[in-house]
This record gives structure tokens, sequence and C-alpha cells, in this order.
């Protein structure tokens, strides 16, 4: 199905090739291939705005996430129509992820890349 990138900040210069290529890469090392997606990516108003509407915390993060379906972990969803074929949303916060890499010297398009998987405690599912 597709994957909806959607660029919602001017900070921070992105590239959405590699951005869907790591979300369609994602989607088949799950076998989730058959289901829509959407990346946002975010500045910090936003993913402040979020994070404490959801998280009740007062500040912006890197990632976070609103799932359409409840699942276990390592599970996926068992669409009964059509219309249910969608695994959610994943916002990214791209100005939060810009600083993290500026401090650690890290190369932003390769982190970007692999933000959208949880990793070490990195990714808020709400």
């Amino acid at each position: 199905m597709s994957v909806q990138i959607r660029i919602a900040q001017r900070a921070v210069p992105l590239r959405r090739v590699p951005l869907r290529r790591a979300v369609c890469a994602l989607r088949a090392a799950l076998g989730a291939e058959r289901f829509d997606v959407a990346l946002i990516c975010a500045g910090d108003g936003l993913m402040k705005r979020l994070n404490g509407a959801y998280r009740r915390r007062n500040e912006p993060t890197d990632v976070l996430s609103f799932p359409y379906h409840r699942v276990s972990p390592g599970q996926l969803p068992r669409p009964r129509s059509r219309d249910e074929f969608n695994l959610g949303d994943i916002f990214l916060g791209v100005e939060f992820i810009q600083r993290h890499c500026r401090r650690h010297g890290e190369d932003l398009d390769a982190v970007l890349t692999v933000s959208p998987a949880p990793r070490r405690g990195i990714g808020r599912r709400l």
C-alpha cells in the first residue's frame, strides 16, 4: 500500500526519498507491505504540543507514534475491511533529532532513516 510523507517544518532541510526507502524497508521486514503508514516530519513546536497532550511532557521529543490498531508487540493487525489496512502515524521530531546528531557527531540522514524503527528506548508508542 502507501507511505505518506509530510514535511511539517522548515528548519531542517530533508530528503523524502531516503525516508520513504527506510519506511518501505521497515514495512517489508515486518511483513506489513500491504498496510498504509504516514510519516510526519515535525518541528519542535508541534512535537512539544503532541508530547504535552499525549504524554504530559512539556518538551519536544524525537519520535511519537500513533498506531491505528491495538496489537501486542510483534503482531500485525488483522483488518476486517480494506479501510483498516493502516498502521498509523509516525511523527519524527527532526529539530530534536538534528540537535542530537550535532551533539554526538552523527549523520542526520542516517539517523532519520533509522528513527521510525524503535531502538534503544527511542520511539514512543502512544
